[in-house]
């Protein structure tokens, strides 16, 4: 076993190794990851009962804009720490402070799609981007290799979040949200996207392939975790009852197997090699992500609508619960190929095997009047298992020796396919 470092209360910030061996999530990324658990509740819950309310549709821009915020801020922090973890003394309590926005802006979500009011998810926000910014500007006093890029990057952040806090003069009301703020949030978040390409064009950061792998498939499995508290929710519903109806029994055995064969098939592609061998094409990778991560907070809160409905809590058209859970889960399928068609060397989440599959979950609340909410959920969950036995498929063929017998690897990965 590899000796852990030793902590240290000070040390020189530079650029970690792009090669350096046994890198994995440290303690402390595990430890900041658990406050987005906090804000991506908070979101999913809020987002839930709006759609329960009737307001899916309207609250949907709102949720989007949000969740932008959450996952901007987690991945500008896990880039920087791939790339410049000092862990010393000062980097674990810039650390904290980027913490504390996560939670103020968690704090902020329910007044945000509710009454239209940004100002705690701002002020969450801006905490999150002093503390980066604080890091950005010591890589590029410590390390001068870096140090061009370094400072564009803590330029470039501080710069776009004064857009950020001017975006809160915009006039806005409970129930009138003019289109000024939203063109604001659509410029702004370009602007925000648009900083690491234009910071790195004076020198690449030294982010380490396999640990952002990891820390994205880390992130992944947080966000089914939020699933996992829905479902928890519908089984509280279950034991409550005194008569548990058939029901919610089934779409809680149901919601369980989705949200593994959600989980099942995103590993089923690795990145970390893709990641190395083309790094110039990360940009894709990781951006594309926001809509798989997007797409697994929105199941959260559509398993709550699915779980309440049939438990006769809520009395929403059986198709709009439907839709609840099949857009989810058809973007989910759909954005893992997306994200991997830049790096995969080896392509096994393939169009192939994940359009047709999303058409059809897309269609299927359509017959709810003919089956049911249960039938449709149920469905919905037999596509996507279909649709992760396909990736399997492909993958195994994908791994099969082109010569007898093929090397020990290959068998290996094979064996564990």
């Amino acid at each position: 076993m590899p000796r852990p470092p030793r902590f240290r209360l000070r040390t020189r910030m530079v650029a970690r190794d792009t090669a350096e061996a046994e890198r994995v999530s440290s303690p402390l990324e595990l430890l900041f990851d658990l406050t987005f658990v906090v804000a991506v509740a908070q979101l999913s819950t809020q987002f839930g009962r709006q759609v329960e309310a009737g307001n899916g549709i309207a609250e949907l821009l709102p949720f989007i804009m949000v969740f932008f915020a959450i996952w901007w801020a987690w991945i500008n922090f896990t880039w920087f720490a791939s790339a410049y973890d000092a862990d010393d003394v000062s980097y674990r309590l810039l650390t904290l402070v980027q913490m504390a926005g996560v939670l103020v802006l968690a704090a902020g979500v329910p007044s945000a799609l509710t009454s239209a009011n940004f100002l705690g998810i701002t002020i969450g926000y801006f905490i999150m981007r002093v503390g980066l910014v604080a890091q950005w500007t010591r890589a590029g006093i410590e390390n001068p290799d870096g140090r061009a890029t370094a400072l564009r990057y803590a330029a470039g952040i501080t710069i776009v979040q004064l857009g950020w806090l001017l975006r809160l003069l915009l006039p806005t009301t409970p129930t009138a949200r003019p289109y000024t703020v939203y063109l604001a949030f659509f410029v702004l978040a370009a602007l925000e996207i648009a900083v690491p390409a234009w910071a790195e064009r004076t020198g690449k950061t030294t982010w380490h392939a396999h640990h952002i792998a990891e820390r994205y498939g880390l992130f992944t499995i947080i966000l089914l975790g939020e699933a996992v508290a829905s479902l928890a929710a519908g089984v509280g519903l279950i034991l409550d009852s005194n008569r548990p109806t058939a029901a919610l029994i089934v779409v809680g055995i149901a919601a369980l197997v989705l949200i593994f064969a959600m989980w099942w098939v995103y590993f089923l592609q690795p990145a970390g090699e893709g990641l190395d061998v083309n790094r110039d094409a990360s940009y894709l990778w990781g951006y594309g992500h926001y809509f798989v991560f997007l797409s697994l907070a929105g199941l959260a809160a559509g398993l709550d609508v699915v779980l309440a409905s049939a438990g006769g809590e809520l009395e929403l058209p059986a198709t709009a619960a439907g839709y609840a859970i099949a857009i989810p889960v058809a973007v989910y399928l759909f954005s893992l190929w997306l994200v991997h068609v830049p790096v995969a060397p080896t392509r096994v989440v393939r169009i192939e095997a994940v359009l047709p599959f999303s058409i059809v979950i897309l269609a299927v609340p359509l017959a709810s009047a003919g089956i049911g909410l249960v039938g449709v959920f149920v469905l919905i969950v037999v596509v996507a298992i279909a649709a992760v036995v396909t990736v399997m498929l492909i993958k195994r063929r994908a791994l099969a020796p082109t010569e007898s017998g093929g090397d020990d690897a290959t068998r290996r990965e094979q064996d564990q396919t």
